[in-house]
Parts: C-alpha cells; sequence; structure tokens
C-alpha cells in the first residue's frame, strides 16, 4: 500500500515539474520578448515553486519509512519543514514583486504588447488547465499535503492566466478610445494584483507548517472530528474518555486516548480491540494515523 502511495506521489510530481519547466521556459522568453512585468511576475512565481519540487523528489520516499526509536516521528516533519521554506521564498519573491510593480505605478507605467500577450496567456491557460486535469486524475487515487499544494498552483495559474489575458485583451480595445492613456498602467497593475492575491496561499501554510513543526494540535475541526470518532467507539465499552491528545506533524496523526473506569480494571484485549476500530475509521480519513489507548 506504501508502496503504490510513493508511486502516485512521485508521478505526480515528476509530471508537474516537467509541466513547469516548460511553462517557465516559454513564460521567460515571452517576457523577455514583450518586456511584460505581468508574465515575469508569473514565470518568478512559478521558477520558485519549480526549484522547490527538485529537492521534494528525493525526499518524498523519506516520508514512507517506518517510525523507530531514533525517530519517533518518522520524517514526516520533513515536509513541513520543506513546505514552511518553500512559502517563505514565494511570500518574499511575492512582496518583492508587488513594491516593484507599484513603484513602477507611481512613476507612469510602461507599454507592451497587448496582442501578443493575449494570445499566449489564453494558450498558457488551455496548457495548465490540461496538466492541472491530468494531475488530477491522479491524484484521485492519492493525496497528500504536498500534492494538494501542487494542485493549488496549477489551479492558479490556470485562474491567473486567464484573468492576465482578458486585462490585454481590455488593453488592446482600450488602445482605440478616449482611455487610451491608461495603457501603460494596466501591465504593472496586473502585476501588482497577481502579487496581493499570491499572498494568501504562502501565509497560510507558512502559519499551519510552524504548527505542525512545535508539535502544536490541528485545526479545531480535525480536533472535534477526532473526538467524535472516539466516543462513538468508546461508549460500546466500559471506559470513560479522560483526555484526548492530537499531534499532526506534516502527514501524519498521533492520537492518544487517556482512559479510566470507575473499578479500575483494564482488558488488554478490549483496548486492542477499540484502538483498531478507532483507527480503521480514522484511516479512511488520514493519510498516516497512529492510534494508543493509555489508561489514566
Amino acid at each position: 500500500m506504501k508502496k503504490d502511495k510513493l508511486k502516485i506521489e512521485k508521478k505526480i510530481l515528476r509530471l508537474s515539474f516537467l509541466g513547469s519547466l516548460l511553462f517557465i521556459i516559454a513564460e521567460g522568453v515571452m517576457a523577455w520578448i514583450t518586456h511584460s512585468h505581468s508574465l515575469l511576475t508569473d514565470c518568478l512565481f512559478d521558477a520558485a515553486d519549480l526549484v522547490m519540487i527538485g529537492p521534494f523528489l528525493v525526499l518524498v520516499p523519506l516520508l514512507y519509512k517506518p517510525v523507530t526509536e531514533k525517530h519517533p516521528y518518522g520524517y514526516s516533519q520533513v515536509e513541513s519543514l520543506f513546505l514552511l521554506v518553500k512559502y517563505s521564498v514565494l511570500l518574499a519573491l511575492t512582496c518583492n514583486l508587488l513594491v516593484e510593480n507599484v513603484k513602477l505605478l507611481v512613476h507612469g507605467g510602461h507599454e507592451v504588447n497587448a496582442g501578443k500577450i493575449a494570445v499566449f496567456e489564453f494558450l498558457v491557460c488551455i496548457g495548465c488547465a490540461a496538466m492541472y486535469l491530468i494531475l488530477n486524475h491522479y491524484s484521485k487515487k492519492y493525496e497528500s499535503e504536498t500534492i494538494k499544494a501542487e494542485l493549488y498552483m496549477w489551479k492558479l495559474d490556470v485562474v491567473s492566466s486567464l484573468g492576465v489575458a482578458v486585462a490585454f485583451v481590455v488593453q488592446v480595445l482600450l488602445l482605440h478610445t478616449k482611455l487610451h492613456f491608461l495603457t501603460p498602467y494596466i501591465d504593472p497593475a496586473v502585476a501588482a494584483v497577481m502579487a496581493i492575491l499570491l499572498i494568501r496561499e504562502p501565509v497560510v501554510v507558512i502559519f499551519q507548517s510552524i504548527k505542525n513543526l512545535v508539535l502544536f494540535a490541528p485545526e479545531e475541526e480535525v480536533l472535534n472530528q477526532i473526538r467524535s470518532i472516539v466516543d462513538k467507539h468508546m461508549k460500546d465499552y466500559p471506559y470513560e474518555v479522560t483526555f484526548l491528545d492530537v499531534i499532526q506533524t506534516g502527514r501524519k496523526i498521533w492520537v492518544e486516548v487517556y482512559i479510566g473506569n470507575q473499578t479500575d480494571v483494564i482488558h488488554i484485549s478490549i483496548l486492542h480491540q477499540v484502538r483498531d476500530e478507532i483507527k480503521q475509521e480514522l484511516k479512511h480519513k488520514y493519510d498516516q494515523v497512529y492510534i494508543e489507548i493509555i489508561p489514566d
């Protein structure tokens, strides 16, 4: 089972890597030809993402190694650390691009060949949509946080490419109207808007990765879901849950259920049975789950 998941994940990451490489080369060449800041923004953001995919292809097998005494949490925190570094780079890059394009707007903007950029972005949009559908098809068999991040990036590329294409179609139309004086501002304005929209995702992932690294409890929604499942199975046994300890690090979740009863008699066979029942249900909701039932 783990080998199948590893195989699927590596295939998705390789496809994403190759697809990103092709689009980055095309965007880089087009940004150089047209001197478009919006194309450059898209290209640099994709390039930063691509640089991070390469090393992760090497790290993925570590995430499937079993827990040992030397590594009690396995290598799951490697993924959280990797995502923290990746999105910190993307956040810094996005903030820098936002500042540069705001400066360009203040100083009068600049002219670009809107027609060429519009056609190019429509083609990129179609290509990104095709890549997203391919990756989404493979991810139906298995989806990790890393795969979700890659799918998000391709979905974002589809939306951003379409938005940029529409913006430059508008610029072409404005050239023949009284509003033609606005055309120099469209390219840096589009780049600035793209940067603003791209900021939210890195911030969210950075905070989530920090929580995983310091072994904080997961989101309240996850806690409530796990607590509900534990309580549902515990009601069939003569024990009560006194404390629930949940730790999420990367794609792994550790659940420690502390129990007590009025007679102080604990049956090990019953503990194993209820643990297996809880684990079996949680396995359908989370990728790698570890359950311990502990007498309090």
